[in-house]
């Protein structure tokens, strides 16, 4: 099971155990969602970026990326090397990661600062090379699929956050269509997620209220 944020915890707790609680207060007195625990770095990313709309075509494949390194891994495991991804991959640059070679991938391998996955490395530059055939931007393809905010309640428990939806699955078909690697349903919720095409901060997060949404 992967730790993604919020969504690999939403599989609900076990039978005959207490339902964790999805809110916790922090060291600094603010009330969040509790997967973010006391890392400061986790801190930050829910508090500035989880949740948060994002049409940046570069900063989409960025996270497309690393949601893929991610995968059977801890989402913080990737936070705490995305500077040195970002080095490696020329800043999630489309072009340059495109023209990336086998003697690049090698490097990598070699390269203890980041995920040294052979099929990761290769499915990064493989998905900046599917970006470039799109006819739109990644960011028309990707927002296709976002749900109607309209019409999700936001959760109050873990059981009640998807770890996969049918726009999440409908997002992964496409995407593997047209050449992309690493883009299962339940690594494209994380990334729905983690974008704003949905918004799953919990009933009583901070990052709930309506005078803090834009803050």
């Amino acid at each position: 099971m992967t730790t993604n944020s919020a969504t690999t915890v939403a599989a609900g707790d076990a039978p005959g155990k207490p339902a964790r609680p999805p809110i916790a207060v922090g060291d600094d007195g603010v009330s969040r969602c509790a997967w973010v625990g006391h890392d400061a770095e986790y801190v930050r990313y829910h508090d500035e970026e989880w949740g948060r709309e994002q049409k940046d075509n570069r900063a989409l494949f960025e996270k497309l990326c690393l949601e893929g390194f991610q995968a059977g891994l801890s989402w913080i495991t990737i936070l705490r090397r995305r500077p040195a991804f970002r080095e490696v991959f020329f800043d999630f640059d489309v072009e340059r990661v495109a023209a990336m070679t086998e003697r690049d991938v090698e490097r990598l391998l070699q390269d203890a600062r980041i995920i040294r996955h052979r099929g990761k490395i290769e499915a990064t530059i493989g998905n900046a090379r599917a970006t470039q055939e799109l006819d739109g931007s990644l960011t028309e393809l990707m927002w296709r699929f976002a749900p109607d905010a309209a019409a999700r309640s936001r959760p109050r428990t873990y059981a009640e956050m998807p770890a996969v939806t049918p726009e999440s699955a409908a997002m992964s078909v496409e995407l593997r269509k047209r050449g992309f690697r690493f883009v299962g349903p339940t690594t494209m919720y994380a990334l729905m997620q983690s974008t704003g095409m949905v918004d799953d901060h919990f009933v009583g997060c901070w990052r709930t209220e309506p005078q803090m949404k834009s803050a």
